[in-house]
């Protein structure tokens, strides 16, 4: 397992939107990257590759979804395109950006950077989800649905998690996962969680032709969520001319799977695109 430096939590700040708070906070000093995680996970799904960026010389944005983490949860619309309207929202208080973002967060990014081409200089998908998967059939849309009701989304989403940190684990994955299923199980959250597994990502899909930023596409080898992740890495890059790069030993979160690779490997592609920007 691994076990790596975790940044100390800097104090949370809150972008104001019509119906709640974003919650996010702010480390380090340079040009700007913006770690955005996926469904059901929190902005700490970035602690170990925070220090690495930091230390890389950026300033360093970690954020919760709405719903999720210390955001509100008084929100009535959830996924994709609500996600990257509040990512929008933010980089027009902050300033143009990196953004890196993990699983749904990745279709998000997508959108913002085809839409607001002047707010990204670049984007990292790690494990990202820019399309509707094939096996995203009616019937199974429903069983998920079903699955992730509020009754028992908190309770399913702890036994599926472990499946999706397919190889090595972190070494705090435990805790970490107690974290999460905390956080789900608050009053009100749950139903954001739940909303947010219904999203799609038609609209990322459509908006992969419009991204002219420069890409780079992370990939754990071991990605459950999709039946060949190299083949599914491999076509996000031509879709969106971008590079890939696969994470051996690592499942749907490489970033916390394999920390120091990762951290490398997106360090050195931020500090490429903001020299050249």
């Amino acid at each position: 397992m691994v076990k790596p430096a975790v940044s100390p939590a800097p104090r949370t700040q809150y972008l104001y939107r019509s119906e709640g708070r974003i919650a996010y906070d702010v480390q380090g000093t340079g040009p700007l990257v913006l770690l955005v995680p996926g469904m059901g996970d929190l902005r700490s799904a970035y602690r170990f590759l925070i220090p690495t960026l930091v230390a890389a010389g950026f300033t360093v944005v970690s954020t919760d979804l709405r719903g999720h983490g210390d955001s509100d949860n008084s929100f009535s619309t959830y996924g994709d395109v609500p996600t990257a309207n509040d990512l929008t929202a933010l980089l027009t208080e902050l300033g143009p950006a990196v953004i890196v973002g993990n699983s749904m967060a990745a279709g998000a990014a997508v959108i913002v950077a085809a839409d607001h081409p002047g707010l990204v200089h670049s984007l990292v998908l790690i494990g990202p989800f820019v399309r509707q998967p094939a096996s995203n059939t009616p019937l199974n849309r429903l069983f998920l649905r079903v699955l992730m009701a509020r009754p028992w989304a908190a309770a399913a989403w702890r036994a599926y998690l472990p499946t999706l940190y397919a190889g090595t684990l972190p070494s705090d994955f435990s805790s970490y996962r107690d974290e999460v299923i905390r956080s789900i199980r608050r009053p009100r959250y749950t139903r954001a969680f739940s909303l947010t597994t219904r999203t799609r990502h038609d609209q990322a899909e459509m908006s992969l032709n419009r991204v002219t930023a420069p890409v780079l596409v992370v990939m754990g080898e071991s990605d459950p969520d999709f039946p060949d992740p190299t083949g599914e890495a491999k076509w996000i890059a031509r879709a969106i001319n971008g590079r890939i790069e696969m994470i051996a030993d690592a499942g749907h979160y490489p970033q916390s799977q394999q920390p120091e690779q990762v951290g490398r490997i997106i360090s050195q592609f931020v500090t490429e695109v903001t020299e050249r920007a």
